[in-house]
């Protein structure tokens, strides 16, 4: 009987309990396992052997992680670093890739994700016993649509499956979730299920109209009701009849309206402004809202018994940091499609910017992430996307500035730092106005840098570890400064 092929894999862990966490995850698969729990110990086991793969904590209690992954770079081994961390910052993912990681695995993670990585590292001609073993994790991940959704997550697979349960009913359905999740989406994936799918389907934003119109939208009004009403004007709620009526925002609405939209929703019957005849439709409510709608009822500012009304069914669109890779899924739909409008020969992801993709965390959610690829695809040329063009990218939204919340050094090194050319300092205050003006950020981040580049004797390595972002965003604002001269 031929002997399964065992694969070596050096585990660099200083936690032994995680590490004994790690090696049940892999209990049934062909892997001969090596634990050392110090960076120097994984440097002699090198010198001596190389694995498959190395699973690599970077907070290892003698050296940083990335020593490591240097050391297998400079050397050329043949053997992939699989990067585990509790550290999700974009300056950290950026950098072990540029110094060739294979893989960066943030703490904690399923076994599933653990064997996955591991899959597409034994994946090869020659050896295919681990991928053999888990044959549904071996396939490549494709992209799932329902409806106008794109993702197969299990948090979207759920909301998928609660869609097709609700869609056929006629009961009221409140959708939340962040901004930019999709929550138009869900409303309209509930109408093309349901048996009202040939009939209307119709979407009013209740921030976009100003509450003083915002009743005759919903409900119309007849002519001479107010000041420039020429004429019978039917509303939103009678054009959906038979159909189904979005309400997006309905957090915005003002508490007198609230009252008769309860009414509307209870009855099917309401009053056209400046009428007495009661109009009866028959509609499907469908309600979104950004915020909690819990907090705004008991903060008085929406009605508890609309509330409840409409939460008859509830679904919560998770927002896009969650949702793990389905975040490649839908930059690379993206990619496809503006490429494809702008005449662009764009086809891919480099692995470096993937792993930017899904180290932000996206505070506009999917609205924010296809804004992002519509302008990286406009503004570059080539075949794939780099790990500069994301992080140029990047660099314009608000929420991105690695350099925001850097602490402003007044403390001496603790260890002594060599003379160099560059101007010793004492301190690292920094002036935040200039005469009677507020000095801009771009200006003051400037002035952090070089005077924390001064403090550290030149060394980029030191004053990156030291304001806690990578170099390679300090090697970037240099280049910057250079071109501005």
């Amino acid at each position: 009987m031929k002997t399964k092929q065992q694969f070596p894999i050096l585990l660099v862990e200083d936690d032994i309990v995680i590490a004994e966490c790690y090696k049940a995850y892999l209990e049934n698969e062909p892997i001969k396992w090596v634990h050392v729990e110090t960076g120097a110990a994984a440097l002699k086991y090198l010198q001596q052997a190389i694995p498959k793969a190395i699973l690599l904590d970077l907070g290892l209690p003698d050296m940083n992680g990335m020593e490591i992954i240097k050391y297998v770079k400079q050397h050329r081994l043949n053997c992939a670093v699989i990067v585990l961390t509790a550290e999700d910052s974009i300056d950290v993912v950026v950098e072990v890739m540029r110094y060739g990681a294979f893989d960066f695995l943030k703490k904690p993670f399923e076994a599933a994700r653990l064997i996955s990585t591991l899959c597409k590292v034994i994946h090869c001609k020659k050896s295919r016993s681990l991928v053999n073993l888990n044959p549904v994790l071996s396939k490549p991940i494709k992209v799932k649509k329902y409806q106008n959704f794109i993702g197969d997550s299990p948090q979207m697979q759920k909301i998928y499956q609660k869609i097709k349960q609700i869609a056929s009913s006629n009961v009221s359905v409140l959708v939340t979730g962040e901004t930019g999740t999709g929550k138009d989406l869900c409303a309209e994936a509930i109408h093309k299920e349901s048996q009202r799918r040939k009939e209307s389907y119709m979407t009013l934003n209740c921030a976009a109209v100003p509450q003083y119109l915002l009743e005759s939208e919903i409900f119309g009004y007849v002519k001479g009701a107010f000041t420039g009403a020429e004429k019978n004007k039917p509303g939103i709620a009678c054009v959906s009849d038979k159909g189904t009526l979005f309400l997006d925002e309905i957090g915005e609405m003002n508490l007198d309206l609230q009252s008769k939209l309860l009414r509307f929703i209870e009855t099917g019957t309401f009053y056209q402004v400046g009428s007495r005849q009661l109009e009866t439709v028959n509609v499907r409510f469908v309600a979104a809202t950004n915020r909690n709608p819990y907090n705004e009822v008991k903060a008085g500012r929406f009605r508890e018994d609309l509330y409840y009304r409409l939460k008859t069914i509830s679904i919560h669109l998770p927002p896009l940091r969650e949702r793990g890779d389905d975040i490649l899924l839908l930059a690379q739909t993206f990619l496809k499609k503006y490429a494809f409008a702008e005449k662009k020969n764009f086809k891919s992801f480099r692995l470096g910017a993937e792993k930017v993709l899904l180290a932000y965390k996206w505070p506009g959610n999917v609205r924010q992430l296809l804004n992002v690829i519509r302008n990286m695809v406009l503004l570059n040329d080539g075949d794939i996307i780099t790990t500069e063009m994301m992080l140029a990218a990047l660099e314009e939204e608000p929420s991105c500035n690695p350099l925001e919340t850097i602490p402003i050094l007044s403390h001496p090194p603790p260890e002594p730092i060599q003379e160099t050319s560059y101007q010793k300092t004492s301190s690292l205050s920094v002036a935040i106005t200039s005469g009677n003006a507020l000095r801009s950020f771009k200006e003051m981040e400037k002035e952090i840098l070089q005077k924390s580049i001064a403090y550290c004797g030149g060394n980029v390595e030191k004053t990156a570890k030291k304001l806690e972002i990578g170099p390679a965003t300090i090697h970037r604002k240099k280049r910057q400064w250079k071109n501005e001269v």
